[in-house]
């Protein structure tokens, strides 16, 4: 979910409506969008499909000379589960405590958001709605801020070294390697000592322990970090991104399927 529609009732900062409504859609709201669905171009807004949002700011020098709201932030941005304050120009219905009913709160996922700063005597006020969007859009619709993934790492010892080798491979790499019964071992987490692997590439390159160490990858076994913007948790994103991709591939057989039993007639 993030803001589509920005309707600007008054905008007397320096900051231009473009820019204002590009700056409000990009800021992440911590709303379950699988409890909405998706809006067409030709449909109204309704409860289950939009989610309404305004903000009223005013900048003001007080008695004591100090300046009330020189920053706009987005926790200024206020829910409005009762529908539009404004319909005739929104064209959006009244949603009465229908939206209530499956909504505990709306809220941006960061409080602390700047969006615009403001002098005596200048204000803000517009009404957004947000509505249900993929990333493949725009980049304000996608839950994931940063991802990447890796494969596995593997030490492995190609044969038993002589004694004092293993010894100073024990020595070289605490922890990750240790001796049992005069037999080199490898830990069973290697994830504990992820900063000795490199250690392990530099020495596998050596012609004294060539012959005995050295670093692969499983081919099998991926390590995947993930960043949320806030909206969904990160173990949500990786499981909802394989079934959308097991969902892809049943569709491609199902295409396949079809085509081989399917008849031609040729002329």
């Amino acid at each position: 979910m993030a803001i589509e529609h920005v309707y600007i009732v008054n905008n007397t900062s320096i900051i231009q409506d473009e820019v204002l409504a590009h700056r409000l859609g990009l800021i992440p709201l911590a709303v379950d969008p699988r409890l909405f669905k998706f809006r067409a171009e030709d449909e109204i807004a309704t409860p289950h499909n939009t989610i309404i949002l305004k903000m009223k700011v005013e900048c003001r020098r007080l008695a004591d000379g100090t300046i009330e709201n020189a920053n706009v932030y987005s926790s200024d941005l206020q829910w409005l589960p009762d529908g539009s304050e404004l319909p005739e120009e929104t064209g959006a219905s009244l949603f009465g405590n229908d939206q209530k009913g499956f909504l505990d709160e709306v809220r941006p996922v960061h409080e602390d958001i700047l969006v615009a700063k403001l002098r005596p005597g200048q204000s803000i006020e517009l009404e957004c709605h947000c509505i249900k969007g993929v990333g493949e859009e725009h980049a304000k619709w996608s839950p994931v801020a940063t991802t990447w993934y890796r494969l596995y790492p593997e030490v492995v010892i190609l044969r038993e070294p002589p004694i004092e080798i293993a010894s100073k491979l024990a020595s070289e790499l605490p922890g990750l390697l240790h001796l049992e019964n005069n037999r080199l071992l490898v830990a069973d987490n290697l994830m504990q000592h992820e900063k000795l692997l490199e250690k392990v590439r530099q020495l596998s390159g050596m012609e004294e322990y060539m012959p005995y160490i050295q670093l692969r990858k499983r081919k099998n076994h991926f390590i995947f970090t993930i960043e949320s913007t806030g909206a969904w948790k990160p173990h949500e994103l990786f499981h909802e991104a394989v079934d959308r991709i097991v969902a892809k591939c049943d569709k491609v057989l199902e295409g396949l399927s079809q085509y081989e039993t399917a008849s031609f007639d040729y002329k």
